[in-house]
């Protein structure tokens, strides 16, 4: 585009020419004139400027020379320049060699003084090794020092060095010397178990002030290590052994003379001449095997209490648990003392710790399993065993979280003596109840002694089992309370008349539920299983105390309440004649009636709670049944019933306080 606008102007200007010159030599000419004019002046101006010319040409030429100085000036700045980097770049290279030269002769001198003095044995180490008793500080500091010396010189023997010649000899002597001082305090506080009435936690704890001597005994001769340590076990076991079987031994003699037989059992009959209870009451101090009562603290308030010390509680006398718990304790305390000093002083873990600790307390475990089998063999306090047992959870509880597993084992063997022996004695106790004869026993209509045991018992066993629950034992109070509902209804039987069958009944499920909400949980499954017998029992009783004097009314109102919500009112209209005598009954007899229903429920029942329940039951069904007569009457009956109102303020006036 550009290019096409040059032609297109140079084409105007040729046209213009054209336009306005006719001969085109004439105009060549004439600009070749113009030319020249140009060129003369331009001449004329250079000469005439020629001066200030030739002044710039001298000034050109001058500063060509300062230029000049300036480049051979600066090309020797570099060249000097040039040889200060080589020189800088030497000298650094040199800082270098120089700086690690340093450090390695630092580092040859430090190892080399450290070495120097690693293999020099001062005399103050020999004197103090020497004549310096083990008790003291020093001599643990020199010893420290002196087994590190040993290491090196041992370390330093594998690579031939010479220089351990120098000091080899000095050093097995002093270790020699080190190592007799250092036996001969370790068995010296060994043998002081021995001695009677010695409190062994003292030198126990000497020895673990001085643990390190058996670290560097075990480094530097093994059998001399070995030999403290057969020491240690053989005198230790031998303590335990004795103590425990002493004590053992002491404990047995403070338990009750007249332990329970087999002539205890629950289902046993209890009579004047020989029986449970008589037994138990004349032994002081002595519940019932049936009854918790205080036990029960062992396995909480008691369970770390002081053990019982025999020579002191001579006049005094224990049930099996509070035996088995002081014996079990004095294990505990002393077993996981022990535990934790051999892991410490003999540095041994896991199988090695638990291998030590069995050599040491094996004897004294075996002869406490023995011990519990001989008086678990013929024992039949089930509660007391079942004590045990969770003692035996809780103790092996506490050796965990003192880090103690060792008595794993034994807390296990004791488990497998105990729960045969108290499942065999649990299902004895439920066959008795399953044996008994209902005639045997008194015709009475108060809760049965056999139902108390069986309330307190399960409430004992439930209460304790509360925290460790366990299959077997939910069975087998499964299986004893089927039983014991069994025997209720079989007693229940004897009785001529359903009212006395349901008095009985109420009386023995409200005494169960009593004691079991008493010692145990609202929801739990025994409660609720007699809760609901009870609340069943208790509505047929109360249909059956209201029949006789209200009979009537109760039998009008199943019969025609289905008129009514029919809307058969015809029906009911003939029911009129009926319904009349009915209320004229009422009107005559019902205040006569409230009393006599009063007086006959709180006799039934010797628990003033219960009767007056299910008085107030009774009060609350004959309202309702009356409500229900009132919506059936016609007109003309239901102006002759007695007010609601003045029957609601009687009802009140038997309203219990409890």
């Amino acid at each position: 585009m550009d290019a096409l606008k040059e032609a297109s102007l140079d084409n105007d200007e040729v046209r213009e020419i054209l336009k306005n010159t006719t001969d085109l030599r004439q105009y060549s000419r004439q600009i070749e004139k113009e030319f020249k004019d140009v060129e003369n002046k331009s001449i004329e101006d250079y000469i005439a400027e020629s001066q200030n010319i030739a002044n710039l040409h001298n000034q050109i030429n001058d500063c060509d020379e300062v230029l000049e100085r300036m480049e051979n000036m600066l090309m020797s700045f570099q060249s000097v320049l040039n040889n200060i980097s080589t020189e800088i770049t030497q000298l650094q290279r040199k800082s270098v060699s120089m700086s690690l030269q340093l450090t390695n002769r630092q580092s040859v001198k430090a190892q080399l003084s450290q070495f120097i003095e690693d293999m020099s044995v001062s005399e103050e180490m020999i004197n103090i090794i020497m004549d310096t008793p083990v008790t003291e500080r020093d001599f643990s500091n020199q010893l420290n020092v002196l087994n590190h010396k040993l290491s090196l010189v041992k370390e330093l023997s594998f690579k031939e060095s010479k220089s351990t010649n120098d000091v080899s000899e000095v050093l097995q002597n002093l270790r020699l010397k080190s190592m007799s001082k250092i036996r001969n305090y370790l068995l010296e506080q060994i043998y002081k178990f021995r001695k009677p009435m010695t409190n062994y936690q003292i030198p126990q704890n000497a020895m673990l002030k001085h643990k390190f001597f058996f670290e560097f005994i075990l480094s530097n001769e093994r059998q001399v290590a070995q030999e403290i340590c057969s020491e240690y076990i053989d005198t230790m076991s031998k303590i335990y052994y004795s103590y425990f079987k002493s004590y053992s031994t002491r404990l047995t003699s403070l338990k009750f003379e007249e332990s329970c037989s087999k002539d205890d059992l629950m289902g046993i009959e209890d009579n004047a001449s020989k029986g449970l209870f008589a037994k138990t009451t004349s032994l002081k101090h002595k519940s019932t095997i049936f009854t918790i009562g205080k036990r029960g603290d062992i396995l909480n308030q008691q369970l770390e209490a002081p053990i019982i010390v025999p020579h002191a509680q001579l006049k005094n006398r224990y049930t099996v648990d509070a035996l088995f718990r002081s014996e079990q304790y004095a294990l505990v305390d002393n077993a996981c003392r022990e535990y934790l000093f051999v892991t410490e002083f003999f540095m041994v873990r896991g199988a090695q710790a638990q291998d030590l600790f069995n050599q040491i307390m094996g004897k004294t475990l075996t002869l406490m399993i023995k011990n519990l089998e001989t008086s678990i063999h013929d024992c039949y306090d089930t509660i007391a065993m079942f004590l045990c047992i969770h003692l035996i959870f809780r103790y092996q509880l506490m050796c965990h979280k003192r880090c103690v597993p060792a008595l794993d084992k034994y807390w296990d063997s004791l488990q497998s003596v105990i729960w045969p022996r108290f499942e065999h004695v649990f299902r004895i106790n439920i066959q008795s109840i399953h044996d008994c004869d209902p005639t045997k026993f008194n015709k009475e209509m108060g809760p049965h002694y056999i139902t108390r045991r069986y309330a307190e018992f399960s409430a004992a066993i439930v209460g304790i089992s509360e925290h460790f629950p366990n299959e077997l034992v939910s069975r087998l109070l499964l299986e004893l309370q089927n039983e014991v509902e069994c025997f209720i209804l079989r007693m229940a039987a004897i009785f001529s008349t359903r009212k006395d069958q349901l008095i009985y009944l109420i009386n023995n499920y409200d005494l169960v539920l009593g004691v079991l909400m008493e010692h145990t949980r609202d929801n739990s499954k025994e409660a609720e299983a007699f809760r609901e017998q009870l609340n069943a029992r208790s509505a047929e009783y109360v249909e059956e105390i209201l029949s006789p004097h209200f009979g009537g009314i109760i039998q009008f109102v199943k019969e025609c309440e289905p008129y009514f919500e029919k809307n058969q009112s015809e029906e009911l209209r003939k029911q009129e004649r009926r319904s009349l005598g009915l209320v004229a009954s009422f009107s005559a007899n019902w205040k006569k009636s409230l009393e006599e229903l009063n007086r006959e429920v709180l006799l039934s029942f010797p628990s003033l709670l219960t009767g007056s329940q299910l008085l107030q039951l009774a009060l609350a069904s004959l309202v309702q049944y009356y409500h229900r007569f009132h919506k059936l009457l016609t007109p003309n009956a239901r102006a002759q019933l007695t007010n609601i109102h003045v029957l609601m303020v009687e009802i009140k006036k038997y309203k219990s306080n409890y």
